[in-house]
C-alpha cells in the first residue's frame, strides 16, 4: 500500500445542549477532549499537523478544483462541450464574486492558515521536558509555518491585499479582520518560511515522513517569494542552496515518471500533494472530491484529475492548439523547424505535432492508435501529463494515486536561471542551467542566451513547455505583467475559440461573496465590487 500523509478525519468535539434542562450544562464528560486539553503530546499535536495537511486536499485546493482553477485561467486546457455550469465560466473569464470555485479556493486557504495557527499555538504552549519532544514541537511548528506560508502566498498572489492572520488568538478575539497590504504580507511569508527553514529536517524516514514538509522546500518556496517580488539577488542566493549539500535533488532521469503513479520516490520532488486510490484503503468514497473531504469515510486522498481530463473518460478540457504550437520553434542548433521532445510526454496528437500517437502500452489487449481527429475545427490534442492511459484503457472512476507536482527541482533550476537573467548575467551559469533541464527530456541544448531580452523570452518559452499543466502558467503570465496581451492573443489565434475575454480586472480574483457577505471590514474596502 502507498504510504502517505493521512486524511485525517475528526478533531470535532460534538457539543449537545438540551434546552429542556439547563442544569446539563454544568455537566462535563470526563473522556471528552478539546482545543486546551487534546494537543498536550506529540500524537496530539502530530494529528493536528496532519489535519493541517489534509486542508491541502479540500475544495478549491489540490483535490480538483486547484488544476481546474489554473489550467483554465491560463489557458493551458481549453473546455470541452463536456464542462458545463460555473466551472465553464472560469474557462470563458465570465466569473463574478459568486463563482463558487473561487469561494472555495479562498475558504481552504484560510482554514488552512486557521489549522497552522492551531499547531504553533498549541506547540509553544506544551513546553516538553523531553528532548525529542522539544524537537518535535519545533518541527510542527515549522511545519506549520511552512503550510500558511503556502497559504498566503497564494492569496497575496491572488487577491493583493487580504486579511493577515498571524496566531489562534486574534481568530477569537477578532472575528472581521480588516485587509493588510500585499507587502505586509510578502514581509510576513519571508519571515515564516526563513523560521520554518531553520527548524525542518533535510529528510525524513521514508516510512513515516513522505509528504511533509523539508527544509528544501522552504527554501524553494523562498526563493520562489523573492523572485515573485522580484528581489532577485537574494533569489538567486536562496535558491542556489538547493544545487549543493546537504541536498541531493537532482533531475529525474525519466520526465514522464515525474506525472505517473511512481513519481512519489523521484529525486525531483521537493513538495508534492500526497495520493492514493481510494480503493487501497478499503474505506471512503471516490466521489469525496465533491464536497466529502473529512466526512465520506475519512480517508480519501486521490486526484480527479486524470478523471476529468481524460479523453476515454469525463473528457471536461482539451489541451489548446496554440498552447500544442509553443512546442515547436527552431532548433537551437541548426534553426530547422523543430518539435520539442517533451511534446510526447505531455498531450496526444498526431505524428507532425510532437505528441504521443498511442496509449494502453501496458493493457492486455496491446498499444492503441490515438484516435487523432484532424478535421475537428478545435483541435484534438488530449492531455496525457497526470494520465495513465499507458495502464488501462479507461479508469472506471475518479481514483488516481498520482501525486501532484507543487514544486520540483526543474521548478528550481529554473526559477534560479531566471533570477540570473533578471540582473542581466545572461552567461554560462543560467545557460547551464536551462540546458539541465532540457538535456533531460532529450532536448537540443542552446550555445547561447543572447542578450537579456533575448534569454527572457528563451526562458518564457522553457518554463511554458517544461511545466505545462503544473499550474505554473497563469501565475508565471500574472507576475510577468503579460497576462492580458498573451491569453487573448492565445485566444484570438485558437480554431474555434477566438474571443479576448481577459480584462484589466482579472490581473487580480475578485474577493468572493463568502468573505464580503460576512465580514463588513473587508466589504468596505474593495473598489468597483471586485476587488
Amino acid at each position: 500500500m502507498k504510504r502517505i500523509i493521512l486524511y485525517f478525519a475528526g478533531l470535532i468535539a460534538a457539543i449537545n445542549i438540551i434546552a429542556c434542562d439547563e442544569s446539563k450544562l454544568d455537566l462535563k464528560s470526563q473522556s471528552a477532549y478539546d482545543f486546551s486539553t487534546y494537543f498536550n503530546s506529540s500524537d496530539g499535536l502530530n494529528q493536528a499537523v496532519i489535519a493541517t495537511y489534509a486542508t491541502l486536499l479540500h475544495n478549491g485546493l489540490w483535490s480538483r478544483e486547484y488544476y481546474f482553477i489554473f489550467d483554465l485561467l491560463g489557458y493551458e486546457a481549453k473546455k470541452t462541450t463536456n464542462l458545463q455550469g460555473d466551472m465553464a465560466q472560469l474557462a470563458d473569464y465570465s466569473f463574478g464574486t459568486s463563482q463558487a470555485q473561487i469561494g472555495q479556493l479562498w475558504n481552504s486557504l484560510y482554514r488552512l492558515v486557521l489549522r497552522s495557527n492551531v499547531v504553533i499555538d498549541r506547540a509553544n504552549v506544551w513546553q516538553p521536558t523531553v528532548a525529542a519532544d522539544q524537537q518535535k514541537a519545533k518541527q510542527y511548528i515549522a511545519e506549520a509555518r511552512f503550510l500558511r506560508s503556502y497559504a498566503y502566498f497564494n492569496i497575496v498572489n491572488l487577491w493583493g491585499k487580504a486579511p493577515l492572520i498571524t496566531a489562534y488568538d486574534s481568530t477569537v478575539a477578532n472575528n472581521y479582520p480588516s485587509r493588510s497590504s500585499a507587502e505586509s504580507i510578502w514581509s510576513f511569508i519571508e519571515s515564516d518560511l526563513t523560521l520554518a527553514a531553520a527548524d525542518l529536517p533535510v529528510t525524513y524516514d521514508a516510512a513515516t515522513g513522505l509528504g511533509r514538509a523539508t527544509k528544501g522546500a522552504a527554501i524553494a518556496l523562498l526563493g520562489k517569494t523573492y523572485l515573485y517580488q522580484k528581489k532577485w539577488a537574494q533569489a538567486q542566493t536562496t535558491l542556489a542552496q538547493l544545487t549543493t549539500a546537504p541536498y541531493t535533488y537532482s533531475l529525474d532521469p525519466s520526465y514522464e515518471n515525474l506525472f505517473s503513479s511512481t513519481n512519489q520516490s523521484s529525486p525531483e520532488n521537493v513538495f508534492q500533494i500526497m495520493n492514493a486510490k481510494w480503493t487501497d484503503w478499503g474505506i471512503g468514497n471516490q466521489y469525496y472530491v465533491f464536497g466529502g473531504q473529512e466526512t465520506w469515510g475519512g480517508k480519501a486522498s486521490h486526484s480527479d484529475r486524470a478523471q476529468e481530463y481524460g479523453f476515454k473518460d469525463w473528457f471536461n478540457v482539451y489541451v489548446p492548439t496554440t498552447t500544442v504550437k509553443a512546442f515547436q520553434y527552431p532548433n537551437p542548433s541548426t534553426g530547422a523547424a523543430y518539435v520539442d521532445p517533451r511534446a510526447k510526454f505531455t498531450f496526444y496528437g498526431n505524428k507532425e505535432s510532437g505528441g504521443d500517437t498511442e496509449y494502453c502500452q501496458k493493457c492486455e489487449g496491446g498499444k492503441i492508435a490515438f484516435p487523432f481527429k484532424a478535421d475537428d475545427p478545435q483541435g484534438y490534442f488530449v492531455w496525457k501529463k497526470y494520465q495513465y492511459y499507458n495502464e488501462v484503457a479507461s479508469y472506471g472512476g475518479p481514483q488516481s494515486s498520482i501525486n501532484g507536482q507543487v514544486i520540483r527541482y526543474a521548478d528550481v533550476l529554473l526559477m534560479l536561471a531566471e533570477a540570473y537573467i533578471q540582473q542581466g548575467k545572461t552567461g554560462d551559469e543560467p545557460l547551464a542551467l536551462i540546458n539541465q533541464v532540457r538535456k533531460r527530456s532529450g532536448a537540443v541544448a542552446y550555445t547561447t542566451l543572447g542578450a537579456q531580452a533575448a534569454a527572457t523570452n528563451l526562458l518564457i518559452r522553457e518554463r511554458q513547455v517544461e511545466l505545462c499543466g503544473e499550474q505554473s502558467r497563469y501565475f508565471d503570465l500574472i507576475r510577468w505583467g503579460i497576462a492580458k496581451q498573451t491569453i487573448n492573443s492565445q485566444r484570438a489565434a485558437e480554431p474555434g475559440d477566438g474571443k479576448q475575454p481577459f480584462a484589466d480586472k482579472n490581473v487580480l480574483l475578485p474577493i468572493p461573496d463568502v468573505e464580503k457577505n460576512y465580514n463588513p471590514n473587508v466589504a468596505k474596502d474593495i473598489a468597483n465590487g471586485w476587488n
